[in-house]
Order: structure tokens, then C-alpha cells, then sequence
């Protein structure tokens, strides 16, 4: 299998198409072909030979998609950066994987002038801009306007396709080596729903650096369907795309479809057309489900779970499971069952098959697992055993085959010898009226090992008392598993992928600690 199939397909059965479509410039898949062939040897002859890396510091547009299938048509792999993160964390991710070009927008035309001077391996800067290049970088469309076209090298199958470095939330970067076979089979998860489709126009508003987003982007790409961009999310940004271009899908976080659906506008936008709406990458809750299903009557929900490592998804939960007639089935809170392709199980710790319903680590096997972690063997060996993806997650399985998701392994808080499962705390927390969002996490406790602590964000003009929120979740849980302590904050920490850091709400009360559970 090969990600430029579906481009390849496209331009015989429908080059008039729109493919892309980005602040007023709409581009038909003859024209978005024709780029990416001059793309690809423009890059050739800058010295891209096979699996080289290629990296890409922008926020979302046209050229992103060009980026992908000119990298892949050149015979290389995409490197695409992390925009949240720091120029020091950019610039590992870049000589870790021996990155020697790297294309950049305005946006990060100044920390890309600092990266070639930092990272030893970088060699080549493309200005991705509509006006003239800084001084000491290429121009993309002179690139492409001077280049002549190549034909596909058709990389395929085990050949790397890309390095993904992991968002960082549980520990420090790695680069996780992914396939043309992992990515491709991958998509055909989303489209063995039928929720994207030749004649799909799909938005790209999470940032398209980011695997979760990637899923749609090999999906309609697959499909030959239309793509939407705007450069990066905010509500009113979704809801004027929807409204013109007559969006039908988009992937979201959850965190970007709860301000998308409590924003106070949101009844002023035509969003009718959108049908499918697929979220991942972190939790949500039922409460917010109900606000989206409300606000957004004509789409239906999908939820896909996975990780970086497994291209990325490994599960889905299905539209009719969000319903209100399918609520009684106690499906809503899963992360669905294995996609198509996939297995997925829940082990102890010696890889063994736990029984339904026994808290385990989720694990997974199939065509959309990674080749492995770039220079990292030690590693690779530890998380992927005998074809197995160990993730790392806590879960359970019930008898339908359907995983519930519980914990990061290490997110998991011990009180006094009570396992305590954030996500079903923050559920909690989450249905009190004046809850916005929510953090759970534990923390040092001299008595019980770790005492529940949850940080929390009120939605606007609401109040409510630490006291209260407590109160409340002691309607809804256990009292071991209520917070002990409730603290207010403006926002939480959130990484470039949308995931709450955890990690930067911990480290204040860990760090002096001998224990660290980070």
C-alpha cells in the first residue's frame, strides 16, 4: 500500500475536483498533482533520496497537504513538528531523525533561522509564504514554479513513511517510525464507516502536524475527497468554515469541540451540513456529549482511541452508541470496539489475557502498529512485544468486546490502597453545571500514599466552591474517590495535540518527592 494512491486515483477519475480549499484559494486535484510532482523534484534535487526525513514547522494550509504527498512522492518520509512545542524540544526532533530540510511558514520563520544555526543535521530552509523569503531560505513556490516534474517513487509497503515524535505527556520524546502500510491501512478504519466518502468535505482544524488530525487526512486523501484548512482552531474559525464551504466532517479533540458547542455564537452559524464529527486524543464526557449532540443535531458522533504508535487508531465507538435509544446499553463511556484490521485485548503485566471486565493494560496487534522508535531499540523492544503494542493504558473489556479506557497506567492514583481511575473522577466532576474543565490527578499525601486533586476551569460567568464541586461528586462516586482538594485555574495546560499536560499540573508536588509517578 501506498499514502499517494489516493491522490493517483483522483486524478484519474476526477481532476476537476476541488481538493483543497484554503483562505479563498481553491486548488483541483490536476493542479494539486501537478504541484506535488514539482514538489518532489524540487526536493530531489535538493539531495532527498530514499526514507530521508523532511520536516514541516507550519500552522495548517493547502501547503501542508502538498508537504505530505511531495515528501512520500519524492521517496522521502515527513518529520512534521510539534507547533506547542519549544524551539530547544523542535530541534531534537530534527537532529534525533537526521532531518536536513525544513519547511516553514511566516509563522516560524524567526525560531527556523535559530534551529539551522542550533541543529547540526538541518541544512535547508523553505520559506512557505506567499511573499519574499527571509534571507538564507529557498521560496516554496519558486521551488515548484522552477522545478521540473518527477514521477511517484512509489515508496510503499514497510518503506518509512514518517517520524512522529509523541506529544511528550508521559515522558521525553520519541520518534515512532511509521509505514506506508500503517498509515494506509489505518485510514480504511474511518472509511469502513462510511463517514467519509468521495464527495465528503472535510476540515482540518486540529493541527495537522498531529497524527489525530493525520487519520482524516489519509481518509479523504484515500477517498478523494475535499479538504478544508484553517490555520489553526478557534471556534468562530469552524463555524465560518462549515458555513461557507458546506463542511460535512472534521476531527476534533474534545476540548475543542466543547468550546465549539458552549461558544455563545453558536446558534448564529448555518452548520447543517456537517454529518460526521470524529474526536479522539483524550477523554470526554457524557455531559459534553449531550451539549454537541444539541448544538450539532445534524451530525453524528464517532470517537476513535489510539496512540502515535499505532498510526494512530486502535478502537471506535460508533455513531449509534452516542444516541440517546442506545444510552441504556452503557456503551456511551467505551472507546468502542477494535477497528478493521486490529485486535485489541487487555493484559497483566506478563502479557497475559486478563478475564472481561478485570482492569488490565490495553494492548494491540495489527497492520496499523509501528516499525518502532527511531534509535531506540531498548524501547522499541519494551512496548512492542511478540507483535503486541503494550500502550500503557489502563482498561477493562466487557462481553461485547468493548474497551473502556480507565487510566494512563501511571495516571493512576493509589489512596490508601484504593486504585482510583482519574477519568472516572473527571466524568464526575465534569457533570457539575459550572464545570468548564477538569484535571484529575494525585498527589503526595503523608496519610493515604496519594490524595485526589482536581484542577478545574468554570465556564464562563458561573461560580462554584471547591466545597460544592466536592459535594457534588459524592452524589456520583465513591467517597474514596471524591477530590480532597479542589483548585480553580484560568486554563489547563495543553499540548500541541489537545491533551491535557498532567504532567505540568504534577510536577509542583512531585518533584521533591523520592517517588515520582510524572
Amino acid at each position: 500500500m501506498n499514502i499517494t494512491q489516493g491522490l493517483h486515483r483522483a486524478l484519474q477519475q476526477k481532476p476537476e475536483g476541488i481538493a483543497t480549499i484554503f483562505q479563498g484559494r481553491r486548488r483541483t486535484y490536476a493542479e494539486l498533482g501537478a504541484r506535488v510532482a514539482k514538489l518532489a523534484g524540487a526536493l530531489q534535487k535538493l539531495g532527498v533520496k530514499a526514507g530521508d526525513r523532511v520536516g514541516m514547522l507550519s500552522l495548517n494550509s493547502d501547503r501542508y497537504l502538498e508537504y505530505y504527498l511531495g515528501v512520500y512522492w519524492a521517496g522521502g518520509a515527513v518529520n512534521p513538528a510539534n507547533i506547542r512545542w519549544t524551539a530547544a524540544e523542535i530541534a531534537y526532533s530534527l537532529e534525533d531523525c537526521e532531518t536536513a530540510v525544513l519547511i516553514v511558514d511566516d509563522t516560524f520563520t524567526a525560531m527556523a533561522q535559530g534551529l539551522k544555526e542550533s541543529c547540526k543535521t538541518l541544512k535547508v530552509l523553505i520559506h512557505a509564504g506567499d511573499g519574499e523569503p527571509p534571507h538564507g531560505m529557498l521560496s516554496y513556490e519558486g521551488l515548484i514554479a522552477d522545478a521540473a516534474p518527477v514521477e511517484d517513487a512509489y515508496r510503499s509497503g514497510n518503506d518509512l513513511a514518517g517520524v512522529f515524535y509523541t506529544g511528550g505527556t508521559t515522558g521525553f520524546p520519541k520518534g515512532v517510525m511509521l509505514s506506508h502500510n500503517n498509515l494506509a491501512s489505518n485510514c480504511l478504519s474511518i472509511l469502513a464507516t462510511g463517514l467519509v466518502t468521495t464527495d465528503s468535505v472535510g476540515l482540518h482544524s486540529a493541527p495537522m502536524f498531529h497524527l489525530a488530525d493525520g487519520a482524516l487526512t489519509n481518509a479523504l486523501l484515500t477517498a478523494g475527497a475535499t479538504h478544508v484548512m484553517i490555520p489553526s482552531f478557534t471556534p468562530v474559525g469552524v463555524m465560518q468554515a462549515i458555513q461557507s464551504e458546506k463542511v460535512t466532517a472534521s476531527l476534533l479533540v474534545p476540548i475543542m469541540i466543547q468550546m465549539l458547542v458552549d461558544h455563545p455564537e453558536v446558534g448564529r452559524y448555518k452548520l447543517d451540513s456537517l454529518k460526521a464529527l470524529l474526536y479522539g486524543a483524550s477523554p470526554i464526557s457524557e455531559a459534553v456529549i449531550d451539549r454537541a449532540i444539541k448544538a450539532l443535531p445534524s451530525a453524528v458522533l464517532c470517537q476513535a482511541y489510539g496512540m502515535t504508535e499505532l498510526s494512530p487508531i486502535a478502537t471506535l465507538l460508533l455513531p449509534k452508541y452516542h444516541l440517546a435509544e442506545s444510552r441504556t446499553l452503557g456503551k456511551v463511556s467505551s472507546a468502542g470496539t477494535a477497528c478493521t484490521l486490529t485486535e485489541v485485548r487487555v493484559v497483566d503485566a506478563d502479557g497475559k489475557e486478563v478475564p472481561r471486565g478485570t482492569v488490565g493494560e490495553v494492548a494491540v496487534r495489527g497492520p496499523g502498529v509501528m516499525l518502532g522508535y527511531w534509535n531506540k531499540p531498548t524501547e522499541t523492544a519494551a512496548a512492542v512485544r511478540n507483535g503486541w503494542m503494550h500502550t500503557g493504558d489502563g482498561g477493562r473489556m466487557d462481553d461485547d468486546g468493548f474497551v473502556f479506557i480507565v487510566d494512563r497506567i501511571k495516571d493512576m492514583i493509589v489512596s490508601g490502597g484504593e486504585n482510583v481511575y482519574s477519568v472516572e473522577v473527571e466524568s464526575a466532576v465534569m457533570k457539575h453545571p459550572a464545570v468548564a474543565q477538569c484535571a484529575v490527578i494525585g498527589i503526595p499525601d503523608e496519610h493515604w500514599g496519594e490524595s485526589v486533586y482536581a484542577a478545574v476551569v468554570l465556564k464562563p460567568e458561573t461560580q462554584a466552591t471547591s466545597e460544592s464541586i466536592i459535594e457534588h461528586c459524592h452524589t456520583l462516586i465513591a467517597n474514596y474517590k471524591c477530590p480532597r482538594k479542589v483548585v480553580f485555574l484560568d486554563a489547563l495546560p495543553i499540548s500541541g495535540a489537545g491533551k491535557i499536560l498532567k504532567n505540568k499540573l504534577r510536577d509542583p508536588f512531585w518533584k521533591d518527592q523520592q517517588r515520582k509517578v510524572a
